[in-house]
């Protein structure tokens, strides 16, 4: 049969006008959608491309506060700023490449140089509202999906300059979406820390920073650091950095403002340079020694900054302007400067940094027996393997499109392995299999990670070795089921992550899957419930009589089922670590010998369900 053949003619060539294209590639605007579980997740982003412009005002002395509301779904920012110019406010927020910061006289540090953030935000919202006041005269605007539904004419006002902004995220677009406090407190955190003198009222919290990033470190450092904070400024470059009693290298880092979570050449810089300094001041030790364990935060400002993606994660400038200083250099010598001038005035700090270093070199000589050993076993193991499912793009794989949507779920046995497996998308889902509960790491040195198969397996799966660099899977995700056995082997995976790797949970990269307890479903409808509340509603909803089944454990779900738990509905809990304890704290707490502490918190928070079961 001959194949038919497609017309490609004028009427082929459609044009999408801005709005349109941002709603049907959202992706390119504003990143991944997501639901709010994962930082940078796009309602988060939304919020961000609105701050963003209020944060420039006050760079450029502008305005020293900003109030943000956020409620039931919807989100507000009032500057103090200069305020849009009132014959500008349509454009501004609705027609593409227009914006103050092309003159880059004006805004030659900024983030926000292509003219793209709030129109994404207005696009992708069902409701938005616009505000700008200047010099006793308003305008306002209101749009949907980007159209304009109310444009109002000029008003008197007696309130201050600035620029008022209000948007609702489309739930066509973002689906079941939430807004996790504990992410926006870190973004509004971040703020203050690199714009000292910023005042940002949330709710009912106030943000403000004195010490840029020394506050930083305080803040956010688990535990108390070896040494005090290291903290150094100079023209467009600020740094603190410590060392920390825990492993791996922690690191935050910024350019213009922007946190770039993946970091990038700033990043890099800053990690060659202080291995490097530190090596020239005592004339030996490797680079890694010297890196273990480091806790530091970098912040440099870039003229025209290039970065890797709209989402601005990952810096990719190599300069510092165009045709200027390569950032390299840049980094490299304002370290060999203030940094070996610190340490020469400090000794003492100088000679805790040596011993630390020494602790280190140590450590890692013991290893490398060990390490051999354990890869020559993983490489036997990993030929015959079969309790770890791969998938086909990785989150290392830096070109690929899909890389953010990696993820791997570690299982109890082979029956709730068997379902994920059957009913994963093979291109971004891996499936790691447990053999029973895994060891109690609690208290244990590196040396169990490569003496324990199975923890050194998971090691070798994330491939996080050395670094969070090579991570193969962006979202960890712990699936056991709903019951003590699977909080116990949830609570020793935890215990190995934070006590080996702690930057995998610091990051944002691991998360508990959450699964259907009850499926309550009728001849027409089928419910999934994800707690008694949802049960009892989805009973008034479905009327007399439904079939009630109460799912025990993961692998009494079948595969046909289990791909919509983790599919497009899928339901995942953050961890996240509370600034008000340390994981050391948290460790001992959960999993140290029974304290006395642990057995008053189980007594008072010991619940007896009542008969969930009684009408399944």
């Amino acid at each position: 049969m001959a194949e038919e053949k497609v017309s490609y003619t004028e009427e082929n060539i459609r044009s999408l006008d801005w709005k349109e294209h941002i709603r049907m590639r959202p992706g390119m605007y504003i990143g991944k959608l997501g639901d709010g579980s994962s930082p940078d997740d796009g309602i988060y982003i939304l919020l961000k491309e609105v701050m963003d412009n209020s944060i420039d005002e006050f760079v450029m002395g502008n305005g020293r506060k900003i109030k943000i509301k956020i409620g039931d779904g919807s989100v507000s920012v009032r500057d103090y700023g200069r305020g849009i110019p009132l014959g500008k406010v349509v454009d501004v927020v609705s027609k593409m490449n227009t914006g103050g910061k092309y003159d880059s006289k004006a805004f030659k540090k900024s983030v926000g140089l292509n003219g793209v953030g709030t129109k994404a935000v207005n696009a992708l919202s069902n409701y938005f509202k616009v505000e700008s006041y200047r010099d006793g005269k308003c305008k306002k605007v209101e749009f949907s999906a980007g159209n304009i539904t109310k444009e109002y004419d000029l008003e008197d006002t007696d309130k201050e300059n600035g620029t008022f902004v209000s948007f609702t995220p489309d739930p066509e677009v973002f689906k079941n979406y939430n807004y996790k406090t504990n992410y926006i407190e870190k973004m509004l955190w971040n703020y203050c820390y690199l714009n000292r003198g910023l005042t940002i009222h949330y709710n009912s919290k106030r943000f403000h920073s004195k010490n840029g990033l020394k506050d930083l470190l305080e803040n956010n450092m688990d535990g108390d650091p070896l040494y005090p904070i290291i903290h150094l400024e100079g023209d467009d470059i600020e740094v603190a950095f410590t060392h920390a009693r825990s492993y791996g290298e922690d690191y935050s880092s910024f350019v213009n403002g922007q946190h770039t979570t993946q970091g990038g050449t700033h990043q890099s810089a800053f990690r060659e340079a202080v291995a490097r300094v530190i090596k020239d001041f005592y004339g030996k030790y490797e680079p890694v020694d010297i890196r273990q364990s480091i806790v530091a935060a970098v912040s440099i400002k870039v003229i025209e900054p290039v970065f890797e993606s709209q989402t601005k994660t990952k810096l990719g400038s190599l300069e510092i302007e165009p045709g200027g200083k390569s950032v390299r250099a840049f980094v490299m010598d304002f370290l060999k400067k203030k940094l070996d001038n610190y340490l020469h005035k400090n000794p003492d700090v100088a000679d805790i940094i040596e011993k630390k270093i020494k602790q280190s070199e140590k450590e890692r000589k013991e290893l490398s027996g060990i390490r051999k050993i354990a890869r020559e076993r993983a490489k036997k193991a990993n030929l015959h393997n079969k309790k770890l499912r791969d998938c086909k793009i990785h989150y290392n794989d830096l070109k690929k499109e899909r890389r953010e949507e990696t993820s791997i779920f570690i299982t109890e046995g082979d029956s709730a392995s068997g379902s994920i497996t059957k009913s994963r998308d093979v291109n971004t889902q891996a499936v790691f299999s447990l053999r029973g509960k895994p060891l109690n790491s609690y208290g244990l040195t590196k040396k169990v990670v490569y003496e324990n198969e199975e923890f050194n397996l998971i090691q070798a799966a994330l491939n996080i070795e050395d670094d969070m660099e090579d991570l193969r899977y962006n979202k960890v995700i712990i699936a056991t089921d709903a019951d003590v056995d699977g909080m116990h082997i949830r609570l020793l995976l935890l215990t190995f992550f934070l006590r080996f790797f702690p930057d995998l949970v610091k990051k944002g990269h691991v998360y508990i899957l959450q699964t259907p307890l009850f499926r309550v479903r009728n001849k027409k409808e089928t419910r999934y419930c994800y707690s008694d509340e949802e049960r009892q509603k989805a009973l008034k909803e479905l009327g007399k009589n439904p079939e009630i089944t109460r799912f025990k454990g993961l692998g009494e779900i079948s595969p046909d089922e289990f791909k919509h738990f983790i599919g497009e509905d899928i339901r995942l809990e953050p961890v996240i670590l509370s600034k008000d304890h340390s994981i050391e704290e948290v460790l001992t707490f959960y999993m140290g010998k029974n304290t006395p502490q642990r057995q008053e918190f189980i007594i008072e928070n010991l619940k007896i369900e009542e008969a969930i079961t009684e009408e399944v």
